[in-house]
């Protein structure tokens, strides 16, 4: 065994003569082992929080996204829809139409986004899930139908229940200069509302679906679209299938993937993980002082020994050698007791949701979401111990110095 490394594990495991070295020691391992804990819960949270936006993000954007350079709406015939369709991973190929309007329904108004979709849509979307009034309905014959927003519905005050009443739909028409008569100016179609979807309120309070016939009548185009939304497969890569996209369709286009759809959101959100990851860990440092009172205390303790060592032919490395691996045991004890609490504290959290979410009635889940990642384990040990070494470095470096040239002086 490692000389150095039996004596230091002999210093950590052994009484002290001062009993208040002890109680510095224990300390010194809880306040790592507590700090190391908060970082692995706070990292899980934010990654469960990162899930579950991802996820609903999902229930409505599609994986890939295709839209013009220039302009809001292209043909679709000027994409290789059947090259498209065979590439490896590819299901789902449809055709959308949005724009926004403003809807009117009894004496509410409120303006929207009128997103008109294919059949394609409603399979590769299916928001039956997330249906919470009513039917996904669209079509039914030759009569069309809506499915709304919670939000949209909650600013129109719509009443599924009522048979009567249709939201009316107003756009201005294309090509046209301001009539004198204000209604001439605008195309006005009324629609049934059959269903209310929930998913997130980004996407209740903004959107409307409506069958892209609908659309395409009210916005006054033959067969445009402004988007073509692609559904992959469980098990495809959605990046070897963007680059594919991406060669098929020319520099005239822009291919998105579910992340670059909402690029600054998930930017925030792991900007936001690695600066709680920072303050947390400045925090931790601040804790590890009680490592460098500890080491401090001991080795004026051990001045004796360090003589004896000193005497014995121990050089100056040998000795700080021995503090500092005192330190990182402290700090590796520290540590992996902190690494096996939060993970059972993320375990608790994970089984039995044991801490809730404030008003949770009005979100889509009752308790805070924890998902444990390997890596965030692996940085936090390493950010642990390097800090733990950062502490241990002080006294082991300067006062062992110190003690010898004190010895070698005399």
């Amino acid at each position: 065994m490692n000389l150095s490394f039996f004596i230091a594990r002999r210093y950590f495991a052994s009484k002290k003569s001062t009993n208040f070295i002890n109680i510095i020691s224990g300390i010194s391992v809880i306040g790592v082992a507590v700090g190391t804990a908060a970082l692995i819960i706070v990292l899980s949270v934010f990654n469960g929080f990162e899930g579950l936006v991802v996820s609903l993000y999902n229930s409505f954007d599609p994986n890939i996204k295709i839209t013009a350079q220039q302009g809001k709406t292209f043909l679709p015939e000027q994409l290789p829809k059947s090259r498209i369709l065979h590439i490896p991973g590819v299901r789902f190929y449809s055709e959308t139409l949005e724009d926004n309007a403003l809807l009117k329904y009894r004496d509410k108004q409120y303006i929207a986004t009128i997103k008109g979709v294919d059949s394609v849509f409603t399979v590769m979307k299916p928001l039956q899930d997330q249906i919470t009034d009513g039917e996904m309905l669209l079509q039914k014959g030759d009569t069309d139908f809506a499915v709304i927003g919670q939000g949209v519905r909650y600013f129109l005050s719509v009443n599924l229940d009522d048979l009567f009443s249709s939201i009316s739909v107003f756009v201005p028409k294309r090509g046209r200069q301001m009539e004198l008569n204000p209604e001439d100016a605008f195309i006005r179609k009324s629609i049934v509302p059959a269903g209310v979807f929930s998913i997130q309120q980004d996407f209740d309070s903004k959107y409307v679906l409506v069958p892209i016939r609908f659309a395409r009548a009210l916005y006054q185009y033959e067969k445009e679209v402004s988007a073509i939304e692609i559904g992959l497969s469980q098990d495809a890569d959605m990046e070897v299938v963007q680059k594919e996209v991406e060669k098929l369709v020319g520099p005239g286009f822009v291919v998105q993937n579910r992340f670059q759809q909402h690029e600054l959101l998930y930017k925030i959100m792991k900007s936001e993980k690695w600066a709680v990851f920072l303050i947390l860990s400045f925090i931790l440092l601040i804790a590890t002082f009680n490592i460098v009172g500890s080491l401090t205390m001991l080795i004026i303790e051990k001045k004796k020994d360090i003589a004896i060592l000193h005497a014995l032919g121990a050089d100056v490395p040998l000795v700080r050698r021995i503090f500092l691996l005192e330190g990182s045991l402290i700090s590796l004890i520290g540590a992996l007791a902190g690494l096996l609490a939060g993970f059972l504290i993320c375990l608790l959290q994970q089984r039995f949701g044991i801490i809730k979410l404030q008003g949770s009635g009005s979100f889509v889940i009752d308790a805070y979401p924890v998902h444990m990642q390997g890596l965030d384990f692996v940085y936090v040990l390493v950010t642990v111990l390097f800090i733990g070494l950062l502490a241990a470095w002080l006294p082991a470096g300067q006062l062992t110095k110190k003690l010898l040239k004190g010895r070698i002086n005399q």
